[in-house]
């Protein structure tokens, strides 16, 4: 029987154990935590910079914070595996930073979102505040940082609302994390995480499990 279970050691660590797992994950980033995997038994393969690698029973990985990546199944077949997520200080980060003004403005616009994804934060509003184009400011974003804006708040608002979800219900985390309605939150919920919220709820263990 499949099942996945996720476990906090602390404020910076969490744990997340997938058992005759068959969901993949389509490209996303971690933002400011370092993924370290085991594959407890069958096999993965993770896309990463381009490059696409299969990862087999005993192998382990690692994704360093903010990087994009792509977790997919080998074969239909199902997977087990172990994944330590660890929240790193933002300067200990892999960033693109210090490439000159303009990638500045986007490194800010991107802590922004992270900070507030559940505000209202328009294309336009974006393209003003990092002083560019909106087209060129979407174009930029992807390239710096694999995502488009728009991908990145969207992923943001799951991560926000995963956190609400250790203590609120489905229903009371929609508006405050920045979805329009409940089935805008499913919805984009379980393209990111692979499960609904109130699935995802019950696999959260409480901390006095996590020892």
């Amino acid at each position: 029987m499949s099942e996945i279970s996720y476990s906090k050691k602390n404020d910076k660590i969490e744990c997340v154990r997938c058992k005759d797992w068959e969901k993949s994950y389509p490209p996303h980033t971690h933002a400011n935590h370092l993924m370290v995997g085991y594959i407890e038994e069958g096999s993965v393969c993770l896309v990463m910079n381009g490059e696409s690698l299969v990862y087999h029973a005993g192998d382990k990985f690692q994704i360093l914070p903010n990087v994009l990546h792509e977790i997919k199944t080998v074969g239909n077949q199902s997977y087990s595996m172990s994944v330590m997520c660890v929240l790193v200080d933002e300067s200990e980060c892999s960033e693109v930073r210090d490439y000159g003004d303009a990638v500045a403005r986007l490194n800010e616009l991107r802590k922004s979102i992270l900070e507030n994804p559940e505000n209202i934060y328009l294309i336009e509003q974006m393209a003003h505040d990092a002083c560019i184009s909106p087209f060129h400011m979407i174009r930029e974003f992807k390239k710096a940082f694999g995502l488009t804006p728009h991908q990145f708040q969207m992923q943001c608002k799951v991560r926000r609302a995963q956190k609400m979800l250790e203590e609120k219900s489905a229903s009371e985390v929609t508006y405050d994390a920045g979805f329009y309605d409940q089935s805008h939150m499913d919805r984009c919920f379980k393209k990111v995480v692979g499960l609904s919220p109130k699935e995802y709820k019950r696999a959260v263990k409480p901390a006095t499990d996590a020892d």
